[in-house]
Parts: C-alpha cells; sequence; structure tokens
C-alpha cells in the first residue's frame, strides 16, 4: 500500500461514526453442568450510562468478566471499543472498579494510584493523578496510608483507580455500597461528568433508585438470560395522575376517560396517561373538570418506579419457568 492510499484510508476511518463502546452477541457460558449466561446480548454506546441488573446469580458477575477478557465464553462475541475484547489495546482504555477488592494498606493513596498507572503502562502526569483523587473527594487524603481508610473511603479510592488511566469505557460494579448519602450523590455528579465527556459506562448496582437517576438504558438478565432492556422510558410504560375529586358528573367523568384509561377508587380517579402525553395534558384536563363543576382536592403524578417494573419482570419470569 503507497502512502497516499494509506492516508486516505486513514482519513476516511477518521471520518466514520465511533464504534460502539461494548458490542456482544449470543454470549455463553457454562460451568459443569450449570449454565451461568445464555445468549446474552447488548450494546452500550459512547457517552451512554447502561445500568446491569439483576438477582444475585443472574449472570451478571460473569458478563462482565467475559468484557473484560478474564473468562472466555463458551460461545459468542465481544467487541470493546472496536476492538476484540482479548485485545490488550482495547482493555488499556477500560477502567474497572470491582465489587470486592484490596488495596495494599501500607501504600498512600497516591501511591496506590501512582501504581495502577504504571501498571496500565500509561503517562499520566502527578497532577492529573491528584486531580483524579480531588474528583472523589480524597485531595486532602492522598499522603494518608490505605490501611487507614474506612469503607466508603476505600470505595472512593477505587473509583479513582478506575478513573486515572483516562478510560473510554468504565465498567462499576456496586460503586456506591459502601457510601454515604453524599458519596452516593458524589457518583451521581461523577457518571453525568463522564457522560459529557463521552466515556461509556456499565453500572452494575442493586440500589435500583440510583439506576433509576443516571441510566440512560438497562439491561435486567435472570437465570443467565436477557429478562427485558430498553431505555427507561420504554420498560416502565405509561405515567399516571390520580386526582382527588368531588362532584364528579357523568360529563366530568367522560373528560376523565378520554385522557386515559381511567379507574376509580371511591373518590380517588387514576388516569393513565398514553406515552405521547405533553406537559400540558394534565393542566389541561384540571382546567377542563374545574369548568365543568369538578371541586379538585389532590392531583398526584405517578409512575411505576424501576424497583416495581424490575420485580414483575423477575416475578413473571418465575411464573413462567416449568422448573
Amino acid at each position: 500500500m503507497t502512502g497516499q492510499t494509506l492516508e486516505a484510508a486513514e482519513r476516511l476511518l477518521a471520518d466514520l461514526p465511533p464504534t460502539a463502546a461494548v458490542w456482544c452477541s449470543g454470549l455463553r457460558k457454562r460451568y459443569g453442568r450449570r449454565t451461568a449466561v445464555d445468549g446474552v446480548s447488548f450494546t452500550v454506546d459512547r457517552g451512554e450510562v447502561m445500568g446491569l441488573l439483576g438477582p444475585n446469580g443472574a449472570g451478571k458477575t460473569t458478563v462482565i468478566k467475559m468484557l473484560l477478557g478474564l473468562v472466555r465464553p463458551d460461545a459468542g462475541d465481544v467487541l470493546l471499543l472496536g476492538r476484540p475484547a482479548t485485545d490488550p489495546r482495547a482493555r488499556a482504555r477500560v477502567g474497572y472498579l470491582p465489587e470486592l477488592f484490596r488495596y495494599q494498606p501500607w501504600l498512600t493513596a497516591a501511591e496506590v494510584l501512582t501504581l495502577h498507572v504504571r501498571l496500565a503502562g500509561l503517562d499520566v502526569a502527578a497532577g492529573e493523578r491528584r486531580e483524579c483523587l480531588g474528583l472523589v473527594g480524597l485531595a486532602d487524603r492522598a499522603g494518608d496510608r490505605v490501611g487507614g481508610f474506612s469503607k466508603g473511603m476505600q470505595q472512593r479510592l477505587g473509583l479513582a483507580v478506575a478513573l486515572v488511566a483516562r478510560p473510554e469505557f468504565v465498567i462499576l460494579d456496586e460503586p456506591t455500597s459502601a457510601l454515604d448519602p453524599i458519596g452516593r450523590a458524589d457518583v451521581r455528579d461523577l457518571l453525568l461528568s463522564l457522560k459529557e465527556r463521552q466515556v461509556a459506562v456499565l453500572l452494575n448496582s442493586h440500589l435500583i433508585g440510583e439506576v433509576e437517576r443516571v441510566c440512560d438504558r438497562v439491561v435486567i438478565l435472570d437465570k443467565g438470560r436477557v429478562a427485558a432492556a430498553g431505555s427507561l422510558p420504554e420498560l416502565l410504560g405509561q405515567s399516571e395522575v390520580r386526582l382527588r375529586l368531588a362532584d364528579v358528573s357523568a360529563a366530568a367523568e367522560q373528560r376523565l376517560a378520554a385522557a386515559g384509561e381511567l379507574t376509580r377508587d371511591g373518590d380517588t380517579f387514576t388516569v393513565a396517561l398514553p406515552a405521547d402525553s405533553g406537559s400540558d395534558t394534565v393542566p389541561t384536563l384540571v382546567a377542563d373538570l374545574v369548568g365543568l363543576g369538578v371541586r379538585v382536592h389532590a392531583v398526584e403524578p405517578g409512575r411505576i418506579s424501576l424497583e416495581e417494573r424490575l420485580l414483575g419482570i423477575l416475578r413473571a419470569g418465575r411464573e413462567g419457568d416449568p422448573t
């Protein structure tokens, strides 16, 4: 290939959109007679936070290990940042916070970061390493030995280790398990900053509320299979509004029914709103009801929570399982 042809090929590749941070298809893994993962497929786009949910034993950790090249799948393929997961060049651009980890207690926080930068074979300036500690709230503890850290502080240090090598894809396995409410809020802010930098994140957490706050999409695993996947609006479905009303005429009840599927419990009316409802749907409904002589005592918007949806999916899977 001539120099000009090579340059033209490089320009063509530069103009192409970036590949997904993660692409996996048909992942399967057996341990003896037990199938840990069975036909799992999903993608994580650049700048996206993907939640990985499921009960204990659902296969989440095995999937993560296959993405990282730590476990070889029996079947299926994984591309990590456009390269095979076994390619060291891909793994060098991945940050990982495992659920269980321990650092050498005699090292300081700054020394732990220095060690991991050396292990990654990268050149990260001391100032940038200090900034990374500041990002997770440990700027004033850089010179303290890790052996004296609380569980929450060690969790923060683990986040710094995952981020110090400027990764393009980050896997966080229960990153807020040992953190107090302020620490969990800090992690949420950190995830949003990663999104702004187009860093992809795979978040495995049992704290469903945290997942609901920060994730763009969710994959739910159960018994090694994908039980459900999609964006939060897709998974949570329709929103609803509950109204406590008095003096409801037949015309007013017809107006409520016209807004969406209507159920009634005494003086409480619940309307399931269509997915394409606009922000003015509820105010317009209330105004029309008042115009029809209805006395409005309370208006309470609502939506099924991710936890309720997760439990519903898992229970439906149990009921449909002949075993």
